[in-house]
């Protein structure tokens, strides 16, 4: 087996790393923006985007030759059902398998007026949506930490794009472009 050595900050930053070609290309496609029309607006919470679990999933089947979800944890929580996950997904290039881990949550409903801690008033399906719920919150958060196709990048206020791992670029270009104020 050949031996590789780490790079150096001066090597990451200058872009000057070797890398697998494949890995790189398929890295700029998990980046690239999703799709406008699958961006919505979260209901419940103002100025936050989200992309719904539908479209998660088809992505995750559309990129992945195979994807399954392993639940670690469910708990209870104040008033809201949190669950963590594992996203177990198979490289398309090496046919290895990779994974994220995500958390959500979601609360539990009461009735209307009701502290959301009184449990003499919640709802009685509020266990049964909220659990769902939580677990699709869990797997986005996971296919998240994917790639931008997936919402990565979608509230946040800065992002650093992808494309230049495909680029031969000069160190000066490189730098200018890692470091460069908005």
């Amino acid at each position: 087996m050949e031996k590789k050595n780490l790079p150096t900050l001066k090597d990451l930053y200058s872009g000057e790393l070797e890398t697998k070609e494949n890995q790189n290309t398929l890295n700029v496609l998990l980046n690239q923006p999703p799709q406008a029309a699958w961006i919505k607006d979260h209901p419940m919470a103002k100025g936050v985007k989200y992309i719904p679990i539908e479209r998660i999933e088809y992505l995750l089947t559309r990129l992945f030759l195979q994807w399954r979800v392993e639940v670690r944890a469910i708990q209870v929580i104040a008033n809201s059902c949190v669950v963590s996950v594992r996203l177990h997904y198979q490289n398309i290039l090496n046919d290895e398998w990779s994974w994220q881990d995500g958390i959500g949550a979601a609360p539990i409903q009461t009735d209307s007026g009701k502290g959301a801690m009184d449990w003499n008033y919640a709802k009685n399906d509020g266990v049964m949506k909220s659990a769902p719920a939580a677990e699709s919150y869990a797997i986005k958060d996971a296919a998240e930490k994917i790639g931008k196709i997936f919402g990565k990048d979608l509230n946040r206020k800065d992002e650093i794009g992808y494309d230049s791992l495909l680029n031969k670029v000069s160190k000066e270009e490189k730098h200018d472009e890692i470091f460069k104020e908005e």
